[in-house]
């Protein structure tokens, strides 16, 4: 086997640098919340100025650019009411919209006034969120207003005062009626978002780094054999080491009392993270040493490389550097099993 303490130009050769594609994705998909406070500002300002008519909102959102399947989304999780209820409506629609000369409607009220919106494109076959592309990937898109999405815009703002709000489940799409009431509106919003954002730590916490860590995870879990045990976000107890609960590790491999450490960083920006690690590496490796343990860092990222000498101090103080590639992996599982009792 090659060797595993390797310096930072060996690992750079290996590196991918940038996020891999399938973590990109898989990050969107956990992203949708902030990315939706983020353009709450933008989405109340278009709503807000929504006051004429129930369908200037699609004016302003031709002139304004603002994604359509993004303010469909954001329509969504105001009225919470996406994924299965848009799938129900989907499967349903036939049964609970009425027809005028062949052509589906629905009948609301806005302003004491009684309008007749007659569907563009709905019904249409297997309608989710995908499709809708209001999915944490499709977000990525920004998809311009269609006839579709007018449909759904004009259901998800003024359903709760439609005739068939019960049986459509809209009861709770009421933010048409808001239209012109922009003190109200805006207070509205605010505090829906406030309920929202309460669920961002679980999505921010699945940032990138997180997923690149739990995907090592999965990788050494399959790989390894079952004597192996692998924790994510495990401790090591070591003597000498003062602090409560043990030393902290990305990833934890034990097998008969024998233990490997491993920290993941991957770092596309610069930043102070690999310097901090940088500075314990030292004092880490020379306690588990001490105490019989061996320790690994993958390694990877524009960002980190970027910060050579904090790099070449963690190669300095490793046992096993890797880079974040598949085959990186297979070496490093390889290597633990070489390495532990």
């Amino acid at each position: 086997m090659q060797e595993a303490n390797r310096a930072i130009e060996d690992i750079e050769k290996n590196a991918v640098l940038w996020w891999p594609e399938h973590l990109n994705v898989a990050n969107a998909k956990v992203s949708v919340i902030p990315k939706l406070l983020e353009t709450q500002d933008d989405f109340l300002n278009i709503i807000a100025l929504s006051k004429s008519n129930p369908y200037q909102v699609f004016e302003l959102l031709k002139a304004s650019k603002f994604p359509a399947n993004l303010f469909l989304k954001h329509l969504s999780v105001l009225a919470d009411y996406g994924g299965e209820p848009i799938q129900r409506l989907g499967r349903s629609f036939s049964q609970i919209f009425k027809q005028n000369k062949g052509k589906y409607f629905i009948t609301f009220t806005w302003e004491s006034n009684t309008y007749e919106y007659i569907f563009q494109a709905l019904p249409i076959k297997g309608l989710n969120n995908t499709k809708l592309f209001i999915d944490g990937k499709g977000l990525l898109e920004k998809k311009i207003l269609n006839k579709l999405y007018e449909d759904m815009i004009v259901l998800l703002m003024f359903g709760s005062t439609s005739t068939v709000s019960d049986e459509a489940g809209l009861i709770a799409c009421e933010i048409g009626t808001l239209l012109g009431k922009n003190e109200i509106l805006k207070k509205y919003i605010k505090e829906r978002y406030i309920n929202v954002s309460r669920i961002t730590g679980g999505a921010t916490a699945n940032s990138l780094g997180q997923l690149a860590q739990k995907e090592v995870y999965k990788y050494l879990s399959d790989s390894l054999s079952k004597d192996f045990n692998v924790t994510s976000n495990g401790t090591i107890q070591l003597k000498g080491y003062d602090k409560d609960g043990g030393m902290p590790f990305d990833i934890v491999v034990e097998k008969t009392g024998s233990k490997i450490g491993i920290e993941v960083s991957f770092q596309v920006t610069t930043n102070s993270t690999i310097e901090r690690k940088a500075g314990q590496a030292a004092d880490r490796i020379n306690l588990m040493h001490e105490n019989g343990y061996k320790i690994a860092y993958i390694l990877d990222g524009a960002g980190n490389f970027q910060r050579r000498s904090a790099v070449s101090t963690i190669c300095a103080n490793s046992d096993c550097t890797i880079a974040y590639t598949e085959k990186e992996f297979e070496f490093l599982s390889q290597w633990i099993g070489e390495n532990i009792d």
